[in-house]
């Protein structure tokens, strides 16, 4: 609910015009992300003061436009109309004006106070192109801010602007665009009929042209509105209007000649020929492009490694303390399960959170800066094609390919993603790459095993995860990804930029601490629950809740393929893959201490880990329990990442639920091969 004594702003543009730049300059950590109601789009809010006023910022959804042709372009549109905002901040890419001010045209007649931000001056600039912000202001009746939403010394005419608008409240000028509409016949029926304040928030030269684009819930509310005698005279022209695909076009010339107008005289640019660099020809390249962006995205997953080091060796030191720390409680006599609450669950919890969140924060940062100096776009252009037969954008591949270190920063690279369908599909088909953990298991397993044979195994689980994410598609493209939306990206390769190193930072340290809170919260949870199961005071496995729960539920294991040890392993492993070989060494040399995140064979078990797996576990059921940990949920983390990603805990626990089964299937089916062949 918003505080009456904040200033609401809503922050409104087309996708990259830098609304999410501004924001998070604007509101640092002072944030919050969630859905908006009803929708599956996200809502995100914060707050900032300024000479002692508060002030609420809402980024609204990135949209080219303000008609009802999506969920996004519905709640922007409702959410001005609503009342909720005092002050629309309309953002415009300076280094494209025409195009990018289609969205300050259809703005046009609503009469929320609104100021302009020609946002990426300093891009324009690079292009040789000098803009007058003042001749433009004065043609529109608003505030106009040339502006670079990364260099905070510009903030000062942001505030001012903002001041200005809310003071004055400054609506834009109608004249010139209505003079265009009047030209349609249909409009200027329609219009006359239309009260001011029919529709609060919007005027009627709004609303008739949105009539006459046929815009289907506009009509239907205004004629709610309408006395008897005019809503006969409203629908006989609504009738006539058939073809609204005619409207659009219309009402569409009439803008852009609008645009055409504000920005004669006032802009100028110096001639240059535009050439492709030496980096552009490569990846637009008929054969080279694809590689060369593959190589460049594995370049940058190692290169996330170097910033994530100290937050790994950090982690490791920290889980490490589990040890000392246990001898000390020992010492001063504190019960062991309070001991071992503290040892195996919060301290090996928070350790293994916090290798895994240097990781994502690696990532963040070094993807986080191929995006903001142009490359990322370069990357999505590439893969736009192969990407679209999913139902996807080419900005999924990133996700994917980091995905092979950590599927949690898999998670965190789809926020480059602007429609929410295609993250969570994007998410969904990344489970399926095994993770970095993941391939330091598989290959010894399957030396241990199959010898030899060995890499025949991790090839038929490449051909299978590529199966996997094809029927994954499937499965879930249709309920996420609407068919308008399955088509590739009409773009042009951005300029390179100088990357804001302030304003990349505070993003990407703003990032990691909330991923750390949200999955802190799920981690701890998690590993209680696993370790109340497999804690037992006596010192013995078979005293264990897991002991006696794993040989009950044997009989329905065996259906995959693994004895009720190797399915324990299997829930160990949607944990965390590491954790599998522990419980697996734990259970089999039935030493009886607690399972913890994290948990890797010790010191007493490694020797002879390789001996007590050839012994108690046959070749099927190795083969059986490699697909099914390969395949099985990432890890909790992943989980967690998920979630914050998405946004919703229903989606999050369909994707669970279905790798958990598609898991077992492919465990089942792995048995029944091996049967076939040992």
């Amino acid at each position: 609910m918003t505080d009456k004594n904040e200033t609401v702003i809503a922050l409104l543009g087309q996708p990259n015009s830098g609304k999410s730049t501004l924001f998070n300059a604007l509101t640092g950590l002072r944030q919050h992300v969630g859905n908006w109601p009803g929708k599956t789009v996200e809502k995100k809010e914060g707050q900032f003061e300024h000479n002692g006023t508060r002030y609420l910022v809402a980024d609204l959804p990135g949209t080219y436009s303000l008609s009802a042709n999506s969920d996004e372009e519905i709640i922007t549109r409702d959410y001005i109309a609503s009342g909720k905002a005092d002050v629309v901040c309309i953002l415009a890419d300076s280094s494209q004006l025409e195009r990018s001010l289609y969205m300050l045209a259809d703005y046009v007649g609503i009469t929320i106070p609104t100021f302009l931000i020609l946002n990426m001056s300093d891009v324009a600039a690079e292009q040789g192109k000098e803009i007058d912000a003042q001749k433009i202001a004065e043609r529109l009746g608003i505030p106009v801010v040339l502006f670079s939403a990364q260099d905070t010394k510009m903030y000062g005419q942001f505030y001012s602007a903002l001041e200005t608008a809310l003071s004055r409240r400054t609506v834009l000028n109608t004249a010139n665009l209505e003079a265009r509409y009047e030209k349609n016949s249909a409009y200027s029926q329609v219009k006359p009929l239309i009260r001011e304040g029919i529709i609060p928030g919007y005027s009627s030269v709004w609303l008739a042209a949105k009539v006459v684009e046929g815009d289907a819930p506009v009509t239907a509310r205004i004629k709610e509105n309408l006395d008897a005698e005019s809503r006969i005279l409203f629908e006989q022209v609504v009738l006539k209007e058939k073809n609204a695909g005619q409207g659009v076009l219309y009402t569409g010339e009439c803008k852009f000649s609008w645009i055409d107008e504000i920005l004669s005289g006032s802009t100028q640019t110096k001639k240059t020929v535009p050439r492709l660099g030496r980096f552009d020809r490569i990846i637009t390249h008929r054969f080279w492009g694809k590689p060369v962006v593959i190589l460049t995205v594995i370049l940058g997953l190692i290169a996330s490694f170097i910033p994530a080091l100290p937050f790994m060796i950090v982690g490791s030191m920290f889980g490490k303390l589990s040890v000392p720390v246990s001898h000390l409680l020992a010492e001063v006599g504190c019960p062991v399960l309070i001991t071992s609450l503290i040892c195996d669950v919060i301290i090996r919890s928070v350790g293994f959170i916090c290798q895994m969140l240097g990781f994502v924060f690696g990532v963040t940062l070094v993807f986080g800066l191929l995006e903001e100096i142009g490359v990322m776009a370069r990357i999505s252009y590439v893969f736009d094609n192969t990407m679209s037969k999913l139902g996807l954008q080419g900005k999924s591949v990133m996700p994917f390919l980091v995905s092979f270190g950590c599927t949690m920063g898999g998670a965190a690279g789809t926020r480059v993603i602007d429609n929410w369908g295609q993250k969570v599909l994007t998410i969904a088909l990344a489970w399926a790459v095994p993770c970095g953990a993941a391939w330091s298991i598989i290959p010894m397993l399957s030396a241990v095993f199959f010898g030899a044979w060995a890499p025949v195994i991790i090839v038929a689980i490449l051909v299978v995860m590529l199966l996997h994410m094809w029927i994954t598609a499937r499965v879930f493209g249709g309920s996420l990804v609407k068919k308008e939306d399955r088509y590739g990206m009409i773009m042009e390769l951005p300029p390179y930029h100088r990357p804001k190193w302030t304003a990349l930072f505070r993003y990407v340290l703003g990032r990691t601490r909330d991923t750390f809170l949200r999955v802190l919260k799920v981690v701890l949870l998690v590993a209680f629950v696993f370790w109340l199961l497999s804690f037992s005071s006596s010192g013995l496995m078979e005293n264990s809740i897991i002991y006696k729960v794993g040989k009950v539920i044997e009989p329905f294991t065996k259906l995959f393929g693994m004895s009720w040890q190797l399915f324990m392993a299997f829930i160990a492993s949607s944990v965390g893959k590491e954790g599998a070989l522990g419980v697996l060494g734990t259970i089999f040399s039935g030493s009886g201490s607690a399972i913890g995140i994290g948990t890797v064979v010790g010191e007493g078990t490694a020797a002879n880990i390789n001996e007590l797996l050839i012994q108690h576990v046959t070749k099927p059921e190795a083969l059986a329990f490699i697909f099914a940990i390969t395949f099985n949920m990432p890890c909790i983390v992943a989980l967690a990442a998920t979630y914050q990603e998405t946004h919703s805990a229903k989606w999050t626990a369909v994707i669970a639920v279905y790798y958990t089964i598609i898991a077992l299937v492919l465990a089942g089916i792995a048995y029944h091969i091996g049967l076939a062949i040992w």
